[in-house]
């Protein structure tokens, strides 16, 4: 056999199919694509396409998942960035602020990675069950902080409010003392109103 003797294999090389080349190939006036119809006209449809509705990608949520409006950010911190402190530290909110651990009105959260050295009184929001054995198990304490209450926490910024107009120089108005302002305004309207009455009806007996 030679080189210009070999061949492709049988059914490898089709002819190609010429259309709109007129009626007499087959292929002519419509061109394989029958009648009237959206998959004769054009090249076709974009990839997604579902016939007019609301395609799948759009109506789902474009961002996955749910944010729980009350999740708590804690400030975590490990036990051994608890080494740093000596022997019978107290630790609370304030000195984990102090520490540079925990942002100013952040909660805290111990977790056990690491290793402790220390003997400590730890007091956080919230701890682990590892942290705790480990803090005990050095001699210390654990306990977690009580949660504070939406009265508790209404009348903390309701005080600094007060010392901050306090520092600037303005007299704080308490809702009492606007109540008295307001009743002091009405008094002489109703003396006036009754003085009125009075002089109505003496008017009217004469």
């Amino acid at each position: 056999m030679k080189l210009h003797e070999l061949k492709a294999p049988e059914g490898s090389r089709q002819k190609p199919k010429r259309i709109g080349r007129g009626t007499g190939s087959g292929h002519g006036k419509t061109s394989g694509r029958g009648t009237k119809g959206q998959k004769s006209r054009g090249a076709g449809w974009r990839i997604g396409f579902e016939g007019g509705q609301m395609p799948l990608a759009q109506r789902l949520p474009k961002l996955g998942g749910f944010k729980n409006p009350a999740r708590i950010e804690y400030a975590i911190v490990n036990l051994s960035k608890l080494s740093r402190f000596k022997d019978g530290t107290k630790l609370d909110q304030a000195a984990f602020v102090e520490a540079g651990l925990a942002d100013a009105g952040q909660k805290v959260k111990v977790l056990g990675a690491g290793k402790l050295r220390r003997k400590l009184e730890v007091t956080a929001d919230a701890i682990s069950e590892s942290a705790r054995a480990a803090i005990e198990a050095r001699g210390g304490s654990v306990s977690v902080a009580p949660p504070a209450r939406r009265a508790q926490v209404k009348r903390e910024r309701a005080a600094a409010k007060v010392a901050a107009q306090a520092a600037r120089g303005e007299a704080p108005r308490v809702k009492a003392q606007a109540a008295e302002e307001a009743e002091e305004a009405e008094e002489p309207t109703a003396a006036g109103e009754a003085t009125e009455e009075t002089e109505e009806a003496a008017a009217a007996e004469e």
